[in-house]
């Protein structure tokens, strides 16, 4: 067989057509001058210069008789599939104001459709080479479109935010359905139930929130707030008892938001003397925000009190369902029990020792226990009633603890580590416990939440949320 000169530039391969015996494009190089052909006994280039920049699309029609090719120049070219003969340009002179990112066959060959830069996917007429809807999706740099899919009866469009839209051709100006997701790493997690429904809430690194909502018949249906949210990575999540998702960001602020609204609003703002880290919430309107250097209580959404100039860093904290006890976990391995007086927060001397620098810590859901992660690879649950006196110590995972939660049923909770490992927990046995290696094949787990006392929700930076049934 022979070979002749390969492309200096990147291939953008096509999808070539499988009849035998003819000749197959197979890609074209980034500046649109070159395609790459096969006829079976030699791969040949052949000069097209129909393109004046970058070919980001090649693709043959179902039945191989055309191939179109799609560029950064706007255009979209037509040839035969055959002879490679230049046939039309869709739309005459140019098929968007934008580049054109990609293209896709309808299963008759009698159509196509197209995605740009320029905000727009357009459905076309092959036999004309008019365009018969132009589908607008929207104005925000996001709504850039890159991809785009005809499958059976079904158009389909994929947005610069990541979002996947079912386009609907008797209004081209609404999609039919959108679904939405995290296109950056995730890193916070929460569940809540309303209206006999249950909502998963997840917070990337780019500041996005996104709402997964379960039963009710709307299983899967993604969405998020409207209006601007935070501009940063959202570190910790956690609804209280008014529906509020209450959030904080390294955008150094703490957000109150309305789950029924689902609206951001610049009232419901709080903002941070330095960046938070980790929030709780409680009865009672009262929140507890942990910073770098400082910790601070807040109450209806409002600061009421300040822990500064602390001998020690502060890494994590929660507030006892109950409101009477605010405990932070420092990163020299203690966690300080500090007592709830009113809006301030009274420091009377009590302290207990997690075996290593505290990561993460949580109050069961009837304030029985409180369990703490730390950096030495262990869990340690605490008694509350019994002036929190170690229950247990839980040892298993090979690499840091970084998140746990509780379940409903306050017997049992799930930890996640750098290993990437979940354990799921007895608090009266240690020994007794559930493990899912590799919860999250490529990056460690960053959130753990319980949908029941059988479902848990994890989350990572490989950004996906997963759901697990649990059997004990």
């Amino acid at each position: 067989m022979l070979f002749c000169v390969i492309h200096t530039e990147h291939v953008f391969a096509s999808l070539p057509q499988m009849e035998r015996g003819v000749a197959k494009v197979l890609g074209g190089d980034p500046k649109g001058n070159n395609f790459l052909y096969t006829n079976g006994k030699s791969v040949i280039i052949r000069n097209i210069n129909d393109h004046s920049r970058f070919v980001n699309c090649v693709r043959f029609s179902p039945d191989g008789n055309r191939f179109c090719t799609a560029g950064a120049d706007g255009q979209i070219f037509l040839y035969d599939g055959k002879t490679g003969e230049k046939i039309c340009a869709l739309g005459g002179a140019k098929a968007h104001e934008g580049g054109v990112y990609a293209v896709s066959w309808s299963p008759d060959s009698s159509q196509l459709i197209s995605a740009s830069g320029d905000k727009t996917v357009k459905l076309w007429d092959v036999g004309t080479s008019t365009a018969l809807t132009t589908f607008n999706m929207g104005a925000d740099v996001m709504d850039q479109q890159l991809g785009c899919l005809w499958q059976k009866d079904h158009l389909l469009s994929v947005s610069l935010s990541g979002y996947i839209n079912y386009l609907d051709k008797s209004n081209p100006d609404r999609p039919l359905r959108t679904i939405k997701g995290h296109s950056k790493s995730i890193q916070s997690l929460t569940v809540h139930k309303n209206g006999g429904r249950s909502y998963i809430y997840s917070g990337s690194h780019d500041g996005h929130i996104n709402i997964l909502s379960l039963g009710g018949g709307h299983t899967g249906e993604n969405n998020d707030f409207s209006g601007k949210g935070h501009s940063n990575l959202v570190t910790k999540m956690a609804v209280d008892d008014a529906d509020q998702l209450v959030t904080c960001s390294m955008d150094d602020t703490v957000r109150f938001t309305s789950v029924t609204k689902k609206e951001y609003s610049a009232s419901n703002l709080v903002k941070m003397d330095v960046q938070p880290k980790h929030v709780s919430v409680a009865a009672g309107g009262l929140a507890l925000a942990v910073c770098i250097g400082q910790v601070v209580f807040l109450k209806d959404k409002k600061k009421v009190f300040t822990l500064d100039s602390l001998d020690y860093e502060p890494e994590a904290g929660a507030i006892h369902p109950g409101g009477s006890t605010a405990a932070v976990g420092g990163a020299d391995g203690k966690v300080r029990l500090y007592s709830v007086q009113g809006s301030t927060l009274k420091d009377e001397g009590k302290s207990v020792e997690a075996k290593g620098p505290v990561t993460d810590m949580a109050y069961s859901k009837d304030g029985a226990y409180l369990a703490v992660t730390d950096e030495k690879k262990v869990v340690t649950v605490f008694t509350v009633a019994d002036n929190y006196s170690v229950k247990n110590d839980f040892y298993g995972h090979h690499a840091k603890v970084v998140t746990l939660a509780w379940s409903p049923d306050n017997e049992h909770f799930a930890s996640g580590g750098m290993d990437m490992m979940v354990y799921v927990w007895t608090v009266n046995d240690a020994d007794k416990r559930l493990k899912i290696p590799d919860a999250h094949r490529l990056h460690h787990v960053s959130g753990l939440a319980w949908i029941d006392e059988h479902t848990l929700v994890t989350t990572s930076h490989d950004a996906s949320v997963k759901q697990w049934t649990l059997k004990f």
